[in-house]
């Protein structure tokens, strides 16, 4: 059964007022695929997560949303509601492992505490399940590792353990979020072979949140594409990485180094930066970067609109290959 987001909305308080952030957000992702959610940096891709998982707090607030998984929908403005999700429903691979884990206590007993909270299990059940878990995800000697803090393992091997944590409880959904970028190539190689085969293997559903393209195009099978809070294009990312149809997603992947490029000198960057929040423009939000704006972007913002196996927001689209 496929995991949907349904018009998720958040929002920043501010002297009374609701100011936008992420504005009707929603996709579905089926089990064993992977949707990478890009963009630059404030489009809002950290933010989805957090409210996935319920890690928004004042004067940020979540104003709607549900999400389905297992046969029924949760409320994501209701914290009531999405807090017994964290964990058991949902599970989270966050940026930086080695914040995200206890210094104080060996990595085995956090997996056992994090697999009894959300499983019927004793110690001794738990104890066995969370080495089986260390030696799915390839960390080495993983009776000798259950042992270690956190500091006593290098980077690849806390973000394999963090990975262990969010399949713990088996949930239907996983949330990456630029999982790969605090590690160096060989490691960033490593990670994403093991998501790919864990996928595959464990039927998850996974919710990839990054900047990387390389990476998008190893391991998801759909790209949505996020500008100022909201998606501007989706599609399979076979289709998407060759033939772009937003004028954003084109110049998100020209900026892109390629092995064997001809082109001399710097590589072609987009004009201008991302509106701030509670100042996005009239129309299009991209339309002040946009080469193909007209007086139509400027006055009046596109609608999502699904195409065929796609959706795209935009009033001039590339046409295909163009």
């Amino acid at each position: 059964m496929s995991v949907a987001l349904d018009g998720l909305q958040v929002s920043l308080q501010r002297a009374g007022a609701d100011v936008p952030l992420v504005q009707d957000v929603s996709f579905r992702i089926a089990p064993g695929q992977v949707l990478g959610l890009v963009g630059e940096s404030g489009a809002g891709k950290s933010l989805t997560a957090a409210a996935l998982i319920g890690l928004v707090s004042p004067p940020v607030r979540i104003t709607g949303g549900r999400l389905a998984l297992r046969g029924r929908a949760v409320r994501l403005e209701d914290a009531t509601e999405v807090r017994p999700l964290r964990g058991k429903e949902v599970g989270f691979v966050p940026q930086d492992p080695f914040t995200s884990l206890d210094p104080l206590f060996p990595v085995g007993d956090q997996l056992v505490e994090t697999l009894r909270a959300h499983l019927p299990l004793d110690r001794a059940e738990a104890r066995e399940r969370a080495i089986r878990l260390l030696a799915d995800v390839g960390l080495p000697s993983p009776a000798e590792r259950f042992e270690h803090y956190p500091h006593q393992l290098s980077g690849g091997m806390r973000q394999r353990v963090v990975i262990a944590l969010a399949l713990c409880a088996e949930p239907p959904l996983v949330v990456a979020d630029e999982c790969t970028t605090a590690l160096d190539v060989s490691t960033q190689a490593q990670i994403v072979s093991l998501l790919a085969r864990l996928v595959e293997e464990h039927g998850v559903s996974v919710l990839l949140i990054t900047h990387d393209l390389g990476v998008v195009g190893e391991l998801a099978t759909e790209v949505a594409i996020m500008y100022a809070g909201r998606i501007v294009e989706r599609a399979p990312v076979g289709r998407l990485l060759r033939t772009p149809r937003h004028p954003y997603t084109r110049a998100l992947l020209e900026a892109v180094p390629r092995i064997g490029g001809t082109t001399a000198g710097a590589l072609p960057a987009i004009p201008g930066s991302m509106p701030r929040p509670g100042e996005l423009p009239a129309g299009c939000a991209f339309h002040p970067r946009c080469p193909r704006a007209s007086e139509h972007c400027r006055t009046e913002r596109p609608p999502l609109e699904t195409r065929g196996d796609s959706e795209l927001a935009c009033w001039h689209p590339l046409e295909a290959g163009g």
